[in-house]
């Protein structure tokens, strides 16, 4: 009997599952307004300057600065500019009141806020303090210059980003199409909340707590998702769904059954209707995730423990998703943060551990650290990876990587 072979190194097994997902062929016109968290598909090159002309970072006055020698003295007011207005050239000897994102008019240098004035009986206006040259002047195209690329393929949007994007006139942006995502559980002990009261539950039973994240962490990468239910622990039906799921999928993700149990029966089914290209990483928690393809689709098999199957669709089934869209930042950044916590258990393996940000500055760890306890995930602000073979003393330097960066 020949002996399994060894598990992936999670750096390999990553960079073999994005070198075989290849980015979605095509793309689809939305509204700006509706453009959060996608992926950009073609570059944006501004065709306006942004400000288009100089205009007023204050509430105040335009001045020349060449009639100002000294504090003190008093200016009549030529004209009033309100924002969304055209100014005349500012008359020799005059001073223009001007209002925030007004343009500043032909021979103006400054602008002195209003706070620095005094509005005098007959109307003149006091200079109470000398500007600088250019002062609160906003130039023409400080924040966009006609010509430039703002935003680049590739890049996922955020608020700022769209509102960047409008900020140059467009209203709809060219994006990569989401990903069809097929979504199933296996495994005849899960139950879904609402079906059985807690009182009620059989024996062995579990409710089915890996959907529920899963389908949001989808919706969270931008894909469409289907949600196939859960599959009863039976080989034709495992082989049922998956060959009704790679029909009109680009995704299918499942959770349990990948494992070696006998009623384990999604690995030998993908190999049946397609192939198994990678299976087991030497990861902890999540040793038992498979990637394979069945027709045109891509499949991915997470582990039924819910914090392995946590972990392992933000290590490895984040970054596919988003290399499907095109997306040009795929990797987290990490932090280096002092640990607040003993770890002198070393494993084989690579792993990451559930901890918390302290009000010192540091990460405190989750007492359990089991994969089955959910709770260090709703309580973690994130994990620490550790290497193979390591350990870590409290006030060690470690890799830290938040949440936040994978759930945005």
């Amino acid at each position: 009997m020949s002996s399994r072979p060894p598990l992936r190194p999670l750096d390999d097994a990553l960079a073999e599952l994005l070198a075989r997902v290849q980015p979605l062929a095509d793309a689809e016109d939305v509204a700006t307004f509706d453009a959060d968290g996608r992926v950009l598909a073609e570059d944006l090159v501004a065709e306006l300057q942004v400000p288009p002309q100089d205009n007023s970072a204050m509430d105040g006055y335009a001045v020349r600065l060449a009639e100002i020698a000294d504090e003190g003295v008093a200016f009549p007011v030529s004209q009033r500019i309100p924002a969304g207005q055209a100014a005349q050239p500012l008359q020799p000897g005059t001073i223009a009141r001007i209002f925030t994102g007004a343009p500043v008019p032909g021979g103006a240098d400054a602008i002195v806020m209003q706070e620095d004035t005094e509005v005098l009986a007959d109307g003149h206006v006091r200079i109470l303090r000398v500007p600088g040259a250019g002062q609160w002047i906003r130039r023409s195209g400080e924040d966009v210059t006609r010509g430039s690329t703002i935003l680049r393929r590739g890049e996922r949007l955020g608020p700022a980003a769209c509102g960047l994007a409008a900020g140059i006139g467009r209203d709809r942006l060219r994006v990569a199409r989401r990903p069809r995502v097929a979504l199933f559980s296996t495994g005849d002990e899960l139950v879904m909340p609402g079906t059985v009261p807690p009182a009620q539950m059989a024996p062995g039973a579990i409710y089915n707590s890996n959907r529920f994240f899963l389908r949001q962490l989808l919706a969270r990468c931008g894909c469409e998702v289907s949600d196939l239910g859960i599959v009863p622990d039976r080989r034709d039906a495992t082989i049922a769904a998956l060959r009704g799921a790679a029909a009109a999928h680009d995704l299918i993700l499942t959770s349990g059954g990948v494992s070696v149990g006998e009623e384990d029966h999604i690995k030998p089914a993908v190999q049946e209707l397609g192939s198994l290209d990678l299976w087991q990483v030497a990861m902890k928690p999540g040793k038992p995730f498979a990637h394979g393809r069945i027709g045109d689709a891509h499949f991915m098999g997470l582990p039924g423990n819910p914090v392995s199957s946590f972990v392992t669709f933000l290590l490895l089934v984040r970054p596919a998703l988003l290399r499907m869209q095109g997306a040009s930042q795929i990797a987290p950044h990490a932090l280096a943060l002092p640990a607040h916590f003993d770890w002198p258990r070393p494993d084989k393996r690579r792993e990451f551990l559930r901890v918390r940000r302290d009000g010192e500055g540091g990460l405190d760890l989750f007492p359990n650290q089991s994969s089955g306890v959910l709770t260090s995930c709703a309580w973690a602000h994130g994990v620490v990876d550790v290497a193979p073979g390591h350990t870590i003393a409290r006030g060690d330097t470690v890799r830290y990587l938040p949440f936040t960066e994978w759930l945005a």
